[in-house]
């Protein structure tokens, strides 16, 4: 028997390589912490579901720490990964599940962007830094919260450097697009502009960025472009992981993703925004990019807008405001 096996999840991606990825990162993971057992899984877009994740976790353990390898928090890490966990609780009571949070905004991240943006500056042979633009590229959310975790993570960047000038936009859901922001710098008179990809792995998406500033190139052939890599190998991934791990085991206040257990989670499954089933342990809450990339806009019953406006009786602020919100872009 197994005191504890760590289960990592991650999003999944119709690009094979993209998961290829997230399995080599768990075994140099496991290479760092030979002493760990850790187990993956997919949200998404691959045979080793979150339901099948959490049998082969609790299999042979009396402790399974759920730490979710993804950016920001919108509705797989509120609402997916909790209610696989409950369905896990159901299916194994003798074992205990305990849930991370996610990566979020932090310094651990703001220090890998800061040396990506350093590796652009010198592969355009270090121009000025007032006159180079810098556009921060996310998924894109039609929850505020994850949209607003990017947002942060532009400041802090633009703080912490030379650049008077970081933009912030998405590849999908919602908006700037890249295209815009790129419009924006060169209406501003910018003659340099480095595009910085906020991905872990690679996918659909961060190919179709690849795309997109060749097409740019094109475009503004007066500005210089460069597009950094993504990013989800970096130390600091690891020891920011690490760190969840270590916290839940010492039991560390606020070491647990407060959405485990949320009664207004519950609420919002009870009331039909748990969407559909990618498996048989989780309502998905379709966080997609698909063929039309809009964001939607519903109207709330009034039980519905209770949940927007009620005060948490704990300090971390949901946003489960879409019955149905088609909010994230597959990788």
């Amino acid at each position: 028997m197994t005191a504890d096996t760590i289960l990592l999840v991650g999003h999944g991606s119709r690009e094979k390589s993209g998961n290829d990825e997230i399995e080599a990162f768990a075994q140099q993971w496991r290479t760092r912490q030979p002493g760990w057992r850790i187990e993956i899984c997919f949200i998404e877009f691959s045979e080793i579901t979150m339901s099948e994740g959490l049998r082969r976790a609790a299999s042979g353990s009396q402790r399974v720490m759920v730490v979710p390898l993804i950016l920001n928090a919108a509705g797989h890490v509120k609402m997916d990964i909790p209610q696989a966990i409950d369905g896990a609780r159901l299916k194994f009571p003798g074992v205990q599940f305990l849930y991370a949070p996610h990566l979020t905004a932090c310094d651990h991240i703001l220090s890998i962007v800061k040396r990506r943006l350093k590796g652009a500056m010198k592969a355009l042979d270090m121009p000025d830094p007032t006159t180079t633009g810098v556009v921060m590229l996310g998924r894109g959310s039609s929850d505020r919260q994850a949209n607003g975790e990017m947002a942060k993570m532009a400041r802090w960047l633009m703080e912490e450097t030379d650049h008077p000038l970081v933009d912030l936009a998405f590849t999908g859901i919602t908006w700037p697009r890249l295209e815009k922001a790129v419009q924006r710098q060169s209406l501003l008179g910018m003659t340099q502009v480095v595009v910085l990809p906020y991905y872990l792995f690679n996918g659909t998406l961060v190919e179709r960025i690849t795309r997109q500033v060749d097409n740019l190139k094109i475009q503004y052939p007066r500005i210089r472009f460069t597009s950094t890599d993504y990013f989800g190998f970096e130390r600091e991934i690891f020891e920011l992981l690490e760190e969840r791990v270590n916290d839940l085991k010492s039991g560390v206040t606020a070491s647990r993703m407060p959405c485990d257990g949320c009664k207004y989670r519950e609420f919002g499954v009870e009331n039909g925004m748990g969407g559909h089933h990618h498996d048989d342990a989780v309502a998905h809450n379709h966080d997609h990019d698909h063929a039309h990339d809009h964001a939607h806009e519903h109207a709330h019953s009034p039980a519905q807008a209770t949940i927007q406006i009620h005060a948490h009786p704990h300090p971390h602020p949901h946003l489960h405001d879409q019955a149905h919100p088609h909010e994230v872009a597959h990788s």
